[in-house]
């Protein structure tokens, strides 16, 4: 089974929608961003935290990256 059937599945399981493959990419890119600004653990809860709050798979990006770049000026 590849991550995209799984994840269909388990949408289907739990009575949404899969992701799209433009969501889909843009969950990598939080995922990634918020595991090589930190620790990898942080990749999976990020995205938990996002869509726990509510917030657009873009818009949580965007926050992630808002944290990386202040990393970054310290």
């Amino acid at each position: 089974m590849t991550a995209r059937q799984w994840l269909e599945a388990y949408a289907r399981r739990l009575g949404v929608d899969a992701p799209t493959t433009e969501e889909f990419n843009v969950l990598l890119d939080l995922a990634a961003e918020a595991a090589h600004s930190s620790e990898r653990v942080a990749a999976p809860v990020a995205c938990w935290l996002a869509a726990r709050a509510q917030r657009s798979p873009d818009g949580a990006l965007d926050l992630a990256r808002e944290i990386a770049g202040a990393q970054e000026r310290e």
